[in-house]
């Protein structure tokens, strides 16, 4: 083991207290040693962590990884492969396979066209918290509703499933849940999926799933696409919505830069997003020798990629720790790079955008109404960061 390379031990488990939005201090010390450390998996299984963004880049964009499940290289049995159609853990041809049919239904244009039901979804939301205010949770009231109705009927899930359907994909989301209990949710989820495909199927209506149902894809491949999409059409973006809210509210500057010129607001969803970074880190596994800045990675190894640290490279980014809503070095890696660049980028921008707009414009004073060392953070062992309630109120 090469002297000058730091180790990380172990995976932190939370975040330094006052500081909710920045990365685990031990991987922000990882990235002041350099942009590769040795990492032992918690399984035993030794790999690496990448925390430089020029580097994490370039892996992403490396075929010599490997995203599949099944050789995650990290515990000391077998992973099996990932389910049909969930192509998040797929490589090329099965990604591919999965990818290029949702590709047309996620453009940029596409998600511009759905801008207005995003603002008729947004004020709806915003009535109801002012009518029950001055007091609101945001998490509830704000961030989960928009991305969930959004995401659900764009798939076509009937209005009426759409709360139970919110609270099983917290639960396997949310990184508290006890293992039966997750099972108990994933395993519902999946059992709602496949009879909403079977629907689809007898009786399409205007949405994405009932699209695919007529192509080449099986019933047990639209029910892992289902999921993939709905998981991260929805607990993503809600997360983005409440802690990027929360940061604008501890960064009264940048909060009232944008408040005086809305139009920032594409510059501030940007922003918002590599310094969040709430899809803090991938793993990849090297299919051969693969040298990554200066060490060799032996075939089989498991590579973790930190996001959130590749977002505040100090070689990338001046004042990486700051958020700065002017920030003209853009580039972020926060929705990935490569092959498997988040589907649902633009949704999440568009989305973004006019949710932040509405909320600022219609509550001028809005702020915590708690101390923000008592918001309630999510655990690290969650994939998706964020909070789990967000205490505002409003002068009315």
């Amino acid at each position: 083991m090469s002297e000058s390379v730091h180790t990380v031990t172990t995976l932190p488990t939370e975040r330094q207290p006052g500081c909710p939005f920045d990365p685990p201090a031990e991987l922000t010390e990882a990235r002041s040693h350099g942009p590769i450390s040795h990492y032992t998996h918690p399984g035993g299984k030794p790999g690496w962590m990448i925390t430089g963004y020029d580097l994490v880049r370039s892996v992403l964009a490396d075929p010599r990884f490997s995203s599949r499940r099944d050789l995650l290289n990290v515990v000391d049995f077998e992973l099996p492969p990932a389910p049909p159609g969930e192509f998040l853990l797929m490589d090329d041809p099965e990604h591919s396979r999965y990818r290029k049919p949702l590709v047309g239904k996620f453009t940029a244009r596409r998600m511009r066209l759905l801008t207005e039901r995003i603002e008729q979804i947004t004020t709806e939301c915003l009535d109801a918290m002012e009518k029950a205010g001055p007091t609101a949770d945001l998490v509830t009231a704000f961030a989960k509703p928009i991305p969930t109705i959004i995401i659900c009927e764009l798939l076509g899930v009937p209005y009426e499933d759409r709360a139970s359907f919110q609270e099983q994909i917290d639960k396997f989301m949310n990184g508290e849940t006890g293992d039966e209990e997750l099972m108990a949710a994933y395993t519902a989820t999946q059992e709602y999926l496949a009879q909403l495909v079977v629907a689809k199927r007898a009786n399409p209506t205007d949405d994405v799933l009932s699209e695919l149902t007529d192509s080449d894809l099986t019933d047990e491949e639209l029910k892992g696409i289902s999921l993939i999409l709905l998981a991260a059409g929805f607990d993503t973006t809600a997360n983005m919505l409440s802690l990027g809210a929360f940061a604008l509210l501890e960064n009264p500057e940048q909060l009232a830069a944008l408040r005086a010129d809305p139009a920032l607001i594409d510059q501030a969803v940007e922003e918002l997003l590599r310094y969040l970074s709430v899809a803090k880190s991938f793993m990849r596994t090297a299919l051969e020798d693969v040298e990554v800045g200066g060490q060799t990675i032996k075939a089989g190894t498991t590579v973790v990629l930190s996001y959130n640290t590749a977002n505040r490279d100090p070689e990338r980014y001046a004042d990486p720790h700051l958020l700065n809503l002017n920030r003209q070095d853009g580039g972020h890696l926060a929705f990935g790079h490569g092959i498997h660049l988040c589907l649902g980028a633009q949704l999440a921008r568009v989305e973004m955008r006019v949710a932040f707009t509405a909320l600022l414009q219609r509550f001028p004073t809005l702020r915590l109404a708690v101390p923000a060392e008592d918001v309630a953070v999510r655990p690290e062992t969650a994939d998706i960061y964020g909070v789990k309630s967000l205490p505002v109120t409003w002068d009315v």
